[in-house]
């Protein structure tokens, strides 16, 4: 009987009670630090918007770019819930050389634990037919080779976060750095694959803060440890992002084939399709270009599907598994450039309503500071999408807040704990959570709020996610 009576004065008193949200959620967000500008729409079941903030500005979304990335990967992609047939990684032999080739996959894994799309399996099918090779080529040619997006900011490159994007993907394309204390005045313990060439210049100290930190030139091989670490502290791990991954992949297979007793007598080479002005659907018309080498494979992987990166991407906020959705995506009519993926994310967004000022992508992950989204926009889109046959699989991919994904420590213990479904998105000075929530009155609406121009070393999350709750409890 309370919720019936709830419902019946939300229904009798909608514009008042709509005015009051809207007031306490700008008091709410008033809190955060001076400058921070925001943007915040809230809309129910029927479409009618509870709070409207700087609804229709342009704010740069971050890593909410996913939310139409992968939302686009179940409107194009064909299949996307059974095994990824045309993905998988092969390996051939042409003539004494073996070639990795890559297409599009981004689950391809080196660990000793890996259990499903396993780079072990192709090195095992080549030890089986022979025990000698030259070169070990890495072979990316299925996508134009486009390892950043525009807008990405450089100092992002040498880290896991804004690692090189190709079609010959493995372990992330990250190499993991194991720092732990030595004796105290000495260097600490630096582990792991010898893909760099580690210069430790870091010192272990008898107590204090752990400060330790990495830089390399780009394209460069050396990696130059710094800082300190306590002799108490537990080791720390780091991840190292790739500028040239069909490079780490074919080195990693020449390492695991001589692990099988397969001598290899030549040299690590890649081959890369470079990007031309065919790529680009705005210039070729209706030709288009050659994509990567179709000669028989010797093995062939076959990925579980990619219903399941959608989540490990929503869930995470994966950058790089976002950018190889993308670029799938563009494969579908074009040549998996950027451009084509644009191409067919613009054909979604229209077709869901969004008016072509509302938005503008340069990528599919978030980390180009060109994109830009409006907050109506966003939320016509989370419209759309519960609307679509795949909205419900869609939908479990988002972080749930205060259970799991980036959502795991945020909401717990309030209204909102198991009953926000969003996803998260943070850049410099930007913040952002857009997504779906259901309210005190078990009614589901759906949100984005965005932050941009937080100042350094602003904190805003406990001001969105007050402002949130407050519309949770008046809803």
């Amino acid at each position: 009987m309370i919720r019936i009576a709830f419902a019946l004065a939300l229904l009798f008193a909608t514009p008042a009670v709509a005015q009051s949200l809207q007031r306490k959620a700008e008091a709410a967000l008033a809190e955060a630090p001076r400058g921070t500008r925001f943007g915040f729409v809230v809309v129910d079941e029927k479409g009618r918007e509870i709070v409207a903030v700087n609804p229709d500005g342009r704010f740069m979304p971050a890593s909410n770019t996913k939310i139409v990335t992968t939302a686009a990967a179940y409107w194009v992609l064909a299949g996307i819930d059974r095994p990824d047939t045309t993905g998988g990684a092969a390996v051939r032999l042409e003539g004494q050389d073996v070639v990795l080739q890559g297409n599009g996959d981004a689950r391809l894994s080196s660990t000793p634990d890996c259990m499903t799309d396993c780079l072990s399996v192709l090195a095992d099918a080549v030890a089986k037919r022979t025990r000698s090779v030259r070169n070990v080529i890495g072979d990316d040619t299925a996508l134009p080779d486009q390892r950043w997006s525009p807008g990405m900011s450089w100092n992002n490159i040498p880290g896991g976060s804004g690692t090189g994007v190709s079609a010959l993907t493995l372990d992330d394309n990250e190499v993991r750095l194991k720092v732990s204390p030595g004796p105290a005045g000495r260097q600490p313990v630096v582990e792991m694959l010898p893909y760099y060439q580690v210069e430790n210049r870091a010192v272990t100290v008898a107590s204090g803060p752990t400060t330790i930190s990495y830089d390399r030139d780009l394209n460069g091989k050396l990696l130059r440890v710094s800082g300190q670490i306590a002799v108490t502290a537990p080791p720390r791990t780091l991840r190292l992002g790739l500028d040239d991954p069909a490079h780490y992949a074919a080195w990693r297979l020449k390492t695991l084939l001589e692990a099988r007793g397969v001598r290899v007598t030549g040299q690590v080479t890649v081959r890369h399709r470079a990007l031309t002005p065919q790529d680009d659907p705005a210039v070729r018309g209706n030709a288009l270009p050659v994509r990567g080498q179709t000669l028989p494979v010797l093995a062939r992987l076959t990925p579980p599907p990619l219903a399941g990166d959608v989540a490990t991407t929503n869930k995470t906020s994966q950058n790089l598994h976002a950018e190889l959705l993308l670029r799938r995506i563009a494969l579908q009519t074009g040549s998996g450039s950027i451009a084509d993926g644009q191409v067919r994310i613009d054909a979604m967004l229209s077709g869901a309503g969004l008016p072509r000022t509302a938005y503008d992508f340069s990528d599919g992950s978030g980390m180009s500071t060109y994109n830009r989204i409006a907050p109506r926009g966003m939320v016509t889109l989370l419209r759309w999408i519960a609307a679509q046959p795949w909205g419900g699989a869609w939908r479990a991919t988002l972080p749930i807040g205060g259970v799991d994904g980036t959502l795991a420590r945020r909401f717990k213990g309030t209204a909102l704990e198991g009953r926000v479904f969003a996803k998260t998105g943070t850049l410099n000075g930007t913040s952002a959570l857009s997504g779906y929530l259901v309210a005190r009155s078990g009614r589901t609406l759906s949100f984005s709020l965005i932050a941009n121009d937080i100042p350094q070393d602003g904190d805003v999350s406990r001001v969105m996610e007050a402002a949130l709750l407050t519309v949770a409890e008046g809803s």
